[in-house]
């Protein structure tokens, strides 16, 4: 009777503990039913809404701007020896073996005199949260520049600096954690913004595009491309000049063989323009989201790199030669925020289940993302958190040209959220071949309303930044 009495007890405990791991699973693992309900009435998003005013209304907008103040600044951002490279999980994580080209951190400070923004690009796979906010302390310890003055973007390079931030989701994208790394990046991004903050002084600016449609193309499906060569010419009444270029196509040229750190093709765009005319170049990462490189053909992956980057510095070159018509006038302002993020919805084996909202804690993914947006005059730049799509870009820059914008859109604003794909695509959750697709998949994180819910706040970002239509009507 002893014996019975205790392996019911033992029999009861197992019950009950399976219970507890199977209710546990379910409450952080899943499945929980998808939702379908559109966010624009949620309490989160109008929260989202009435922080962009609050922001914005820091911002002095005027009909009748001052001089144009300008300054930049470079940073090297090569890891120690053995660093994983950020991008491409086929690599495992394993060391880096050296350095085939140098990346950098570049930094470029707009003034009106009464407000001042820097433009951020790096030759990295992304900014991470915990690396941006470090720099944001770091800044604002040495400037007067708030988190909303600073926008983040990187080039996307799958070959850079790894490592640099802690979580499962991290650690298969950016190898294992390294804790000087984000200390590395930090005083690397922190030097360039001071130093470009440093140096503004009087400039002139004009800016234009290249159509570089050969160049792009989309990956996913038979559908549009951003084929936009954004491009920014600079100058200091010193002769000193900066040039800045955007760009969507995935710097995908180099596979997951390569284990040498490089910039990739921005890289050598960079580096063409610069040997060309004596000039810092800027890369700015574009839409990458389903855009894909096409290279020129060459006989190695390196040397497809060189021949896509001379291309496309070629044509900056092309367009940068002719007479330009500068401005030394331009009103600048800047809006940045934390978002509040839909609830995640992460689909692995069916349209109708996703992975638990709680999920997010087991892996290391927030529940928010930064989105901001910088105006020099009528060249407006925007970025979203994530891998943010070249179709809906280019959706975005037909909007804005319509109203004297010119749209410079980018992601990776120092948050990721995932790929945001067009919602058309929502329901594509399989592959022609039967598999997971990755960009509406596997890698579609927040749900079936991405797309409209950041062109509404886009859409809001910009309203702030321009006057009034009574107040532009007085300017005139």
């Amino acid at each position: 009777m002893i014996i019975m009495r205790l392996l019911k007890k033992i029999l009861l405990g197992v019950v009950v503990l399976l219970l507890l791991l199977a209710s546990a699973f379910l409450l952080f693992i899943g499945p929980w039913p998808t939702y379908s309900s559109s966010f624009e009435n949620a309490a989160y998003f109008q929260r989202n809404l009435a922080q962009i005013d609050t922001v914005a209304a820091k911002n002095d907008i005027t009909g009748e701007p001052g001089q144009l103040l300008c300054g930049w600044g470079v940073a090297n951002l090569n890891p120690p020896a053995g660093v994983p490279l950020a991008g491409l999980s086929a690599r495992r994580g394993e060391p880096s073996t050296g350095i085939h080209d140098d990346v950098f951190v570049k930094a470029v400070a707009f003034s009106d005199g009464k407000d001042t923004a820097v433009l951020i690009g790096s030759d990295m796979l992304l900014v991470p949260t915990n690396v941006a906010d470090m720099v944001r302390e770091a800044v604002a310890k040495e400037t007067s520049l708030t988190a909303k003055d600073l926008f983040f973007t990187a080039s996307h390079t799958h070959d850079s600096v790894g490592g640099m931030a802690p979580g499962l989701v991290a650690a298969i994208s950016f190898g294992p954690y390294d804790p000087q790394v984000p200390d590395i990046l930090t005083a690397a991004f922190t030097r360039a913004i001071l130093e470009a903050v440093r140096s503004l002084a009087p400039a002139k600016f004009v800016h234009g595009a290249a159509d570089a449609t050969q160049y792009i193309r989309n990956r996913t499906r038979d559908a549009g491309v951003d084929p936009l060569l954004n491009w920014m010419v600079i100058e200091k009444e010193s002769g000193e000049r900066c040039i800045i270029t955007r760009f969507s196509a995935h710097p995908t040229i180099l596979d997951s063989d390569n284990m040498q750190i490089s910039a990739e093709f921005p890289g050598y765009l960079q580096r063409k323009i610069e040997e060309e005319t004596g000039t810092t170049a800027v890369y700015l990462g574009g839409a990458v989201g389903s855009m894909s490189p096409r290279a020129p053909e060459a006989s190695s992956d390196y040397g497809k790199c060189e021949a896509l980057g001379h291309a496309l510095a070629q044509l900056v070159l092309e367009a940068t030669r002719e007479e330009l018509d500068f401005s030394d006038r331009a009103d600048v302002a800047s809006v940045g925020v934390s978002l509040e993020l839909p609830p995640l919805q992460v689909r692995l084996f069916s349209p109708n289940w996703r992975l638990s909202p709680l999920f997010r804690y087991l892996v290391g993914l927030s529940n928010r993302g930064w989105m901001g947006a910088v105006k020099v005059g009528d060249a407006l730049f925007v970025n979203a958190p994530g891998d943010f799509s070249g179709e809906i870009a280019a959706d975005w820059q037909s909007w804005a040209s319509r109203k004297g914008i010119s749209l410079w859109v980018s992601g990776f604003s120092g948050d990721y959220a995932g790929y945001i794909s067009p919602d058309r695509y929502y329901g594509d959750l399989f592959d022609k071949k039967g598999g997971l697709a990755y960009e509406t998949g596997q890698m579609s994180w927040l749900g079936p309303h991405m797309e409209a819910f950041f062109t509404t706040l886009m859409e809001k970002m910009v309203g702030t930044m321009q006057l009034p239509v009574q107040a532009q009507a007085a300017a005139f």
